[in-house]
């Protein structure tokens, strides 16, 4: 037996799915925070600047009790990669300005789960923590604004970094003098994610109220079963990808949702981004009138269709990927994953996601999501007592290691849109005919 210790891709050998951990850098103990002089909270006088390039001013759009964190990249010392963060809130902000602590943080990205020959589960949590623990200042905005508005508080990251931030996990801590309980930032409260969407007069999402309608879907054979989640509403579910881009492209009725159960890939080039076996180019070539005309919620429950990719091999410095992809074409919001979720039991978690949105029609769709990430945390229970990774036996603990990986899977379903979007599907006895023996 090699004196090695065992890594963290092999510690599920023999036990039914392939559950495979990231790769993950060890961490020193010791972390480096930026100095609390960089923290601006103060109340403004003026609407926020433009931001990226963009002439936002979501200040001048957005309700009371809306805030947005602006995360964009920047250079760090010795020309590192690293990013800058600008949060609003009314008159609450925060700058932070590139340094140690904000610098690309790959060990600690969802995207990396199910990276052969990575880290235990448990381990890539932590990293989160420590990732976290290292953001006092943001901590420290987050809780002066979830102190000003409670429950109403609805916060839009905007992040254009490519980074693969796992805002969701950011952990918050306890505030004590606001009476405020700690925990995961996606949990805590409703939030959404934004990216620029490019080639259109549009900055932060519009609001786009209602989606309703039927659903019209595309499941890959492998993944039919998640078709029943829909029985109960009117849908046209197609087995094939041409009929399904045939029935996007042609209005027929109005389409609540656009749902696509597959796989997805993820590469470093953007020709490597594909669903469903068709390559983001492929998709980026439909016109999808649908999306445009009734302004449908897209979701795609497939692997890796979160992820952006920074797209200069093709000549542009612009961040694309799936979700900026539909959002262009008109969706009026986009799930999507944010890695790997490839098990029975991941998968079963999409159904009961979807189950939920579409049950509860009038919540907004974030509301639901973090719904379904409190549920989660409550089901593994106390975030201070994280299971380690080897038993006292010196046997993997395959039981904590499984709690651990079903809560990162809840925290791997991101919304891209207007906080306040809502779904509501048409109820319907009967499924419309698909194409390419759909139902």
């Amino acid at each position: 037996m090699s004196g090695e210790p065992q890594r963290g891709a092999r510690w599920l050998t023999g036990a039914g799915g392939v559950m495979r951990r990231a790769a993950l850098p060890g961490l020193k103990a010791a972390a480096r925070r930026e100095s609390a002089s960089v923290l601006h909270l103060r109340r403004s006088h003026e609407p926020p600047a433009g931001l990226g390039g963009t002439d936002a001013r979501p200040g001048a759009r957005l309700p009371e009790g809306f805030a947005v964190l602006r995360v964009v990249r920047a250079e760090g010392t010795g020309r590192q990669d690293a990013y800058r963060l600008h949060g609003w809130c009314g008159g609450l902000t925060v700058k932070c300005s590139p340094g140690p602590t904000r610098l690309t943080a790959p060990a600690v990205s969802l995207g990396n789960v199910s990276r052969e020959g990575g880290e235990f589960p448990s381990e890539i949590l932590r990293g989160i923590q420590h990732w976290s623990d290292n953001q006092t200042e943001l901590a420290r905005w987050i809780n002066l604004i979830r102190a000003r508005h409670g429950a109403a508080l609805r916060l839009i990251v905007w992040d254009d970094t490519g980074f693969e931030l796992p805002w969701e996990l950011f952990l918050v801590p306890t505030d004590v003098q606001y009476g405020l309980e700690g925990g995961l930032l996606g949990a805590l409260l409703v939030m959404a994610r934004w990216t620029t969407v490019h080639d259109v007069d549009q900055d932060l999402p519009r609001e786009t109220g209602e989606c309703h309608g039927r659903v019209l879907g595309y499941v890959h054979k492998d993944m039919s079963d998640d078709g029943s989640v829909f029985a109960p509403y009117a849908h046209q579910l197609h087995l094939e990808m041409t009929p399904f881009l045939r029935a996007l492209d042609t209005p027929t009725g109005r389409t609540g949702l656009v749902y696509m159960g597959c796989h997805g890939t993820y590469g470093e080039t953007v020709p490597r981004l594909s669903l469903g076996e068709r390559t983001w180019a492929e998709f980026n070539g439909e016109a999808m009138h649908v999306l445009r005309a009734d302004r449908s919620l897209v979701c795609l429950n497939a692997c890796h269709s979160g992820r952006f990719v920074d797209n200069r091999a093709q000549g542009e410095h612009a961040l694309r990927g799936f979700a900026e992809l539909f959002l262009r074409k008109g969706a009026g919001g986009c799930i999507v994953t944010a890695g790997k979720v490839g098990d029975l039991e991941a998968r079963a978690l999409v159904r009961r996601l979807v189950h939920e949105v579409a049950t509860h029609p009038q919540w907004p769709v974030a509301d639901t999501l973090r719904a379904f990430r409190a549920r989660a945390v409550e089901e593994f229970g106390s975030l201070a007592v994280v299971p380690t990774t080897r038993n006292d036996d010196g046997q993997v603990d395959r039981i904590g290691q499984k709690r651990v990986l079903r809560l990162l899977y809840a925290f791997m379903f991101h919304y891209y849109g207007h906080p306040l979007t809502t779904l509501r599907l048409a109820v319907g006895d009967e499924a419309n005919p698909g194409g390419g023996g759909g139902w």
